[in-house]
C-alpha cells in the first residue's frame, strides 16, 4: 500500500509518496523560510494534507505517514526537541500532526537518525542488514543504530547522539555543547580546525588563507585540500583519524555487518573512504573490523525521506522494526530545554 514520507530538516521540509515497493510516485519540497515554532508544524500539516489530497485524487489510497525530525522525537510524549528550529524546545507534534490530519491516518515520527538507518536498509547500500549503522556526518554528528532488525533507542529516546563520542583529551570547554567528535569532523568542525591551524601557521599563503579565517565554510576548506593546500590536508588527516576512530568504535560494540557513511559531508568526503578504513583497522577489534563492510551511503541527501516512507510502511504492516507509535510509556518525558546541550 502506498505511504508518504515527510523529512522535516532545519531549512526546508521534504515529501514523497511511496510505493510499497520505494518507488517515488511524487516527491515536493517547501522550504521553512524562517518559520519558526507552531508554523513550522502547520506547514508540515498543510504540505501533508495537500500530498494526501493529490494522491486521493488520482485514485492512489495512502496507508500511512511516516515523519522524521532533525532531533530527539520522545515516543512517550509525542514531543520533539529540535534545536535547529526555533521554538521546537519541547514541540507537541504528534498531537498537532494528528488533530490536523484526523484519526484516519496512521502517522508514525522518529528521529531523523532512524529515518537514515531504515532508509539505506530499504532502498540503499545496507539493503536487507539486521544489524546496520548510519553515520550521518553534516552540519552535526548522529548514528543511526539498527541491532537485530530494531532502531535502537534508549532509555531517554537519544543513543546515537554520537557527536559526543570521547575521541580526544584533555577535555575542552567547548565540547559541552556539541561533543568532541562534532567539534572536530563534522562540516562546521572541519572549519573551527582549520581556524585552528591557521592561527597557529601566520604566515601560511596556500588556497586556505585566500579569504579571512572567519569567512571560511566547509566548502573551501575540501576546495583547498583539492588544491594542495598543505594545512587542507593536514585539517583531512585529522578528520580521518576521527572518523575512522569512530567507525572503530560502532564496529567494536554493535559488531555490525555494515557501516555507512552519509550526510552532507559525505558528499565529497567520500574520496577518503580508504583512508577511513585503514584508520578503523587500527583500532576496532581485529576479527570484526575486516569483515565489516564500510560504504558511503547511495541516497545521499535523501536518505531521511526513504527511510521516513520505510517508518509507514513498517508501521502499517506492524514487522517489530520498534516504531514509534503511541507509547505505553506511563510517565511522559519531558525534553531538554533548546540550548542546554
Amino acid at each position: 500500500m502506498p505511504v508518504i514520507g515527510v523529512d522535516l530538516g532545519g531549512t526546508k521540509l521534504a515529501l514523497a509518496l511511496f510505493s510499497d515497493e520505494g518507488e517515488v510516485l511524487r516527491r515536493e519540497v517547501a522550504p521553512l523560510q524562517g518559520r519558526q515554532g507552531a508554523a513550522v508544524g502547520a506547514l508540515l500539516a498543510e504540505r501533508t494534507l495537500a500530498l494526501l489530497d493529490t494522491a486521493a485524487g488520482g485514485g492512489v489510497e495512502v496507508g500511512g505517514v511516516g515523519v522524521i525530525v532533525p532531533g530527539i522525537y520522545s515516543a512517550g510524549s509525542g514531543r520533539v526537541w529540535a534545536p535547529n528550529i526555533p521554538g521546537w524546545g519541547d514541540y507537541p507534534l504528534r498531537r498537532e500532526l494528528q488533530g490536523r490530519l484526523g484519526d484516519g491516518v496512521v502517522v508514525t515520527l522518529d528521529s531523523d537518525r532512524a529515518g537514515y538507518i531504515l532508509g539505506e536498509v530499504w532502498q540503499g547500500v545496507a539493503r536487507g542488514a539486521r544489524n546496520a549503522i548510519f553515520v550521518a556526518v553534516g552540519t552535526g554528528i548522529g548514528a543511526g543504530i539498527l541491532i537485530e532488525g530494531q532502531v535502537l533507542r534508549g532509555t531517554r529516546d537519544i543513543a546515537g547522539a554520537t557527536g559526543w563520542l570521547a575521541l580526544d583529551r584533555p577535555y575542552r570547554p567547548e565540547y559541552r555543547n556539541w561533543g568532541c567528535f562534532e567539534h572536530h569532523a563534522s562540516g562546521p568542525g572541519l572549519v573551527r580546525v582549520a581556524r585552528e591551524y591557521l592561527a597557529g601557521t601566520p604566515g601560511h599563503r596556500g588556497p586556505l588563507a585566500q579569504k579571512p579565517a572567519d569567512q571560511l565554510t566547509t566548502a573551501d576548506v575540501f576546495a583547498a585540500e583539492e588544491q594542495g593546500d598543505e594545512l587542507a590536508r593536514r585539517v583531512f588527516q585529522n578528520a580521518v583519524e576521527f572518523w575512522g576512530m569512530a567507525v572503530a568504535n560502532y564496529v567494536s560494540l554493535f559488531d555490525p555487518e555494515i557501516v555507512v557513511l552519509g550526510g552532507g559531508v559525505f558528499g565529497p568526503a567520500a574520496r577518503f573512504l580508504e583512508r577511513i578504513r585503514m584508520e578503523a583497522l587500527k583500532w576496532a577489534q581485529p576479527i570484526t573490523m575486516p569483515q565489516v563492510r564500510l560504504e558511503v551511503s547511495v541516497l545521499g541527501t535523501s536518505a531521511g525521506l526513504y527511510g521516513a516512507g520505510y517508518l509507514a510502511l513498517l508501521s502499517i504492516q506492524d514487522s517489530g522494526f520498534g516504531i514509534q507509535g503511541e507509547s505505553a510509556a506511563s510517565e511522559p518525558q519531558r525534553l531538554p530545554e533548546a540550548g542546554s546541550w
